[in-house]
């Protein structure tokens, strides 16, 4: 059940911000903690000589990561509806720089984990970052600043691989989580100085019993899908994550609409719009993600293998850095598309536009300028689907709800690109060759999961085709309702 929004107490509203700070800060904030998905990259293969451990428990330093990003996400989401968008965007920041700082001052693998999981804890300023401009900028800017805030997920991302790969090859180890520290702090004091607090807060109180069986769900689905193939996906330890999983989420489920005051209003997210918009987000989740882990291997492996370009790891982060730029740069055209035609059709243009950069990939594969290409045109397609979706959210549910909805369809997101990486996994596991006695991933390989990726976009396209046609006020987000009275309050 959705609340109406509540003001704080206080007088007039203060002057407007200007709108080129807040959207420049907030991006700068979303590609900051967007660099925790590349910053250990390049040192994934030496993490168990630095932390004196096992290369299956130094793996743990990436997967803590990704399951504190998915607990957090819709937790911090609720918490900036109820409590300040802005405060819990400062909290995330905090939990970066000392997640950063930790991980910079260890040197075994337990507070490393701590530091990592820390990191991930921040994984709600994106989605916080939309809705705060969702509050505080005209309406004219909303659909390009959403877009921008939106594509610096990957634009983080992007980037960060080569100037990790840099740092890793030129300094130590420990550079990599000072230098985010850094860009934290930097994060941090840019928000006080220049992004305003909303007035759209939901109240109420919030839900723990919720909150708790969806950490529990999420953590047990996501174990299960990044640990499956080193456990073994027939394991009762898998099989009894994947079952936990499902017993607890739907419990879950039950409970949040009995619930007066949910963690997630099931609700709205079964509202068509909502719903398919969600369902979209995980398929190109998928979808992006599976260039990853392809490019990266073609791009390493040994030119022996006849389709391998024997590049190092700064050179990968040199090839997908213009992907980056590209979502970048397509964010003002995906805003145009969208104020044209509507955020439906931007994101299955989206679509079709990654869809192709796959088939393309499957053909052109033997040259650096190929992969370059490939990765642009992907980059593109993401960049217009990436910046529809905030659109779509927004546009059906209430004000005091949009930080809880944008950051579930984050969550979305993060789901398919698990996925994607376990998928991905069992394929280039079974489709093989061998190389000096060493068994490595074939082409076959890769052009299957390549298939599989534009399978991933197709399916993106339909689902997209199931949410409601453009109506006049599509492209606007939905008006917050009006702060109530003190005799309303009453």
């Amino acid at each position: 059940m959705s609340e109406a929004p509540v003001q704080t107490a206080g007088s007039a509203r203060p002057v407007r911000p200007k709108p080129n700070s807040v959207v420049a800060v907030l991006a700068l904030s979303g590609i900051t903690v967007s660099l925790m998905q590349t910053l250990v990259i390049p040192i994934v293969p030496e993490l168990p000589k630095y932390l004196n451990a096992s290369a299956s428990d130094a793996a743990w330093a990436v997967t803590a990561t990704l399951l504190a990003a998915a607990v957090a996400t819709p937790v911090a989401g609720r918490l900036g509806d109820m409590l300040g968008k802005r405060l819990m965007l400062l909290v995330s920041l905090v939990l970066l720089v000392s997640g950063s700082v930790v991980a910079a001052l260890s040197d075994t693998l337990v507070p490393m984990i701590v530091g990592r999981t820390l990191q991930g804890l921040a994984a709600a300023v994106v989605p916080l970052g939309i809705s705060i401009m969702r509050d505080e900028l005209p309406p004219e800017r909303l659909a390009g600043s959403t877009a921008l805030m939106s594509a610096s997920l990957g634009v983080g991302g992007a980037l960060g691989l080569p100037a990790a790969a840099f740092i890793a090859d030129h300094y130590d180890w420990h550079v990599l989580f000072w230098t985010s520290a850094a860009l934290g702090v930097v994060a941090f004091t840019l928000v006080m100085l220049l992004v305003p607090e909303s007035r759209v807060r939901s109240g109420g109180r919030f839900d723990a019993v919720g909150a708790l069986g969806l950490a529990v769900g999420l953590v047990s689905l996501l174990l299960a899908v990044s640990k499956g193939a080193d456990w073994g996906w027939a394991s009762g330890t898998t099989l009894g994550l994947f079952a936990l999983a499902v017993v607890t989420l739907l419990a879950w489920g039950f409970f949040e609409l009995r619930t007066a005051r949910p963690l997630v209003d099931l609700r709205t997210t079964v509202r068509r719009q909502v719903l398919f918009t969600n369902l979209a987000s995980i398929a190109f989740g998928f979808s992006m993600f599976a260039m990853s882990l392809v490019l990266p291997q073609l791009l390493q492996l040994p030119a022996q293998t006849g389709y391998g370009l024997g590049r190092s790891m700064l050179t990968v982060g040199l090839v997908m850095a213009p992907q980056g730029l590209v979502m970048m740069a397509f964010a003002p055209l995906s805003a145009a598309v969208t104020k044209a035609r509507g955020p439906k059709v931007t994101l299955m243009s989206g679509a079709v536009i990654v869809a192709a950069g796959y088939g393309l990939n499957i053909v052109l594969m033997s040259e650096v300028w190929h992969l370059v290409l490939v990765s642009c045109i992907i980059g593109a397609g993401v960049g217009f689907a990436y910046g529809a979706m905030p659109a779509l959210i927004m546009g059906a549910v209430p004000a005091s709800e949009t930080a809880a909805a944008n950051s579930l369809n984050t969550l979305m997101r993060s789901i398919g690109t698990s996925v994607a990486s376990a998928v991905a996994g069992v394929i280039l596991a079974q489709l093989t060759i061998s190389l000096g006695g060493t068994t490595l991933p074939s082409e076959n390989g890769f052009k299957a999961v390549m298939a599989i990726g534009a399978g991933a976009a197709v399916l993106a396209f339909v689902l997209a085709s199931f949410l409601p046609g453009r109506r006049p006020t599509d492209t606007d987000p939905a008006p917050a309702p009006a702060a109530p009275t003190a005799e309303s309050v009453r």
